[in-house]
């Protein structure tokens, strides 16, 4: 006998499990549903990891928690009132709630879990610390995509999950569990989305567009203002302002009182209007059938009418949204929420900021080469107001780019100028300069 076998520790376990006293690592579909609603959950459900929904979320969660063999999606169902409350204090507070609410049903699964001797983990809204380790995610799993995979709903045009029975007024959570449930995931066989296009109208920036497009640059910089990247923005607003008086010039005081809300309350959401609006679901729809009329008056006209401030970048086809769909709003000219910091970043970001209002009438090839610390190959071709990227040298190119990858980034979030750029040979171009310019107007940084 080791010294290990006669400590008291590994003697109480053993003897628990010579006893039968439980069965480790083993849970049915049907407990693990009642596990999350005995500790909150409005409705759940379950995806193995080896679902072909998730294969872009399976490395993320791996990566988290090696262990996972199973997703269990937590559903929290939001109050309705305050979510289409044209304050968006109000708003935020349900929203700030309804998270949290989710946060404790998931962290009371993990602990009963725990207590049947099953590992798991409440991965949340997680984001990794090396930011440029993990390129292009600030999160462990995307909520949505896992619970779409679980039949819980459809994602709408405004690219929100719509609960069959709660619609859009819904937040979810992930908890990540190590033990394989016999439990077929199936999506649901309807998408509740009612393509009624009333997100359409309420989206201040024109972040959804009656085809389905969506401009993600524009809803992220706007609604999520007050989240990681605009508060970069706000940090370098005033490192930059050299007096109280020049930092006022740039930020206004309500905008600096807002931000301190966010530190300290959580971040808010500037919109979330397509949420507000949205008439889906079996317990939402009533009042939509019975007066669609009144129900655009009483919930979409207020949030048109609001006079506000929209955050654009400079140049975009939101801006030019704005200006011609709400004069009546404030326009607030910001950089960019979203920042690349690698050629990874660059190239994985570009379908997101890609303005299609820009891109009317270009129709060119870009071969690029990346040189120095990443080296890649790459191709993108804009057409007819579309965008593509290839790996390699794929076709015949319109203007060729070699760049050191350093350079391009420092180049892209303006740190250093084109000229230099040029002059030091760090950045080589063979063919119309003015397409290079077209390719910018594209990408608004």
């Amino acid at each position: 006998m080791t010294a290990l076998d006669q400590h008291p520790t590994v003697r109480y376990r053993r003897a628990g499990r010579e006893s039968g006293a439980r069965s480790p690592r083993t849970t049915t579909a049907e407990e693990l549903r009642a596990l999350a609603r005995a500790c909150g959950a409005d409705d759940c459900g379950l995806v193995p990891i080896d679902d072909p929904a998730l294969e872009g979320e399976r490395p993320h969660v791996l990566r988290c928690f090696p262990a996972t063999r199973t997703l269990l999606v937590i559903v929290k169902r939001m109050h309705r009132g305050p979510v289409r409350s044209p304050d968006r204090s109000v708003a935020n507070h349900e929203f700030h709630s309804s998270g949290h609410a989710v946060d404790e049903v998931a962290r009371a699964v993990v602990g009963r879990l725990e207590d049947m001797d099953i590992d798991a983990v409440n991965p949340a809204m997680a984001f990794p610390m090396e930011l440029d380790g993990f390129p292009g995610r600030g999160w462990v799993v995307s909520h949505k995509i896992a619970a779409e995979a679980a039949g819980l709903g459809r994602m709408g045009i405004h690219r929100s999950l719509i609960h069959p029975r709660f619609g859009s007024f819904v937040l979810l959570g992930t908890v990540l569990v190590a033990a394989d449930v016999a439990a077929e995931a199936r999506t649901l066989d309807f998408n509740p989305c009612l393509e009624c296009k009333l997100c359409v109208a309420a989206c201040p920036v024109g972040a959804i567009k009656p085809d389905g497009y969506f401009d993600f640059s524009a809803c992220l910089t706007h609604n999520y203002q007050q989240f990681m990247g605009g508060f970069v923005n706000w940090v370098e607003d005033v490192a930059d302002s050299g007096s109280a008086a020049a930092y006022g010039e740039r930020v206004s005081y309500a905008e600096t009182v807002q931000r301190w809300q966010s530190l300290s309350y959580g971040p808010n959401y500037n919109a979330a209007y397509c949420i507000a609006v949205c008439p889906a679901g079996e317990d939402v729809i009533g009042p939509y059938l019975d007066d669609r009329k009144g129900f655009t008056e009483a919930f979409l006209r207020p949030l048109q009418r609001k006079v506000e401030p929209i955050y654009v970048v400079k140049d975009t086809d939101a801006e030019a949204h704005v200006a011609k769909r709400f004069p009546h709003k404030r326009v607030r000219r910001v950089r960019p929420s979203g920042r690349a910091t690698t050629i990874a970043n660059f190239l994985m970001g570009m379908p997101l900021g890609f303005q299609r209002g820009r891109a009317e009438g270009l129709a060119a090839t870009y071969h690029f080469s990346f040189t120095g610390a990443e080296q890649v190959a790459t191709t993108v071709i804009i057409r007819d107001r579309t965008l593509a990227i290839r790996d390699g040298h794929v076709g015949t190119a319109d203007l060729r780019v070699v760049a050191d990858a350093r350079t391009w980034i420092r180049f892209l979030n303006h740190e250093v100028s084109l000229l230099r750029c040029l002059a030091t040979r760090r950045l080589r171009i063979k063919g119309p300069p003015r397409l290079l310019a077209a390719f910018g107007r594209c990408f608004p940084t």
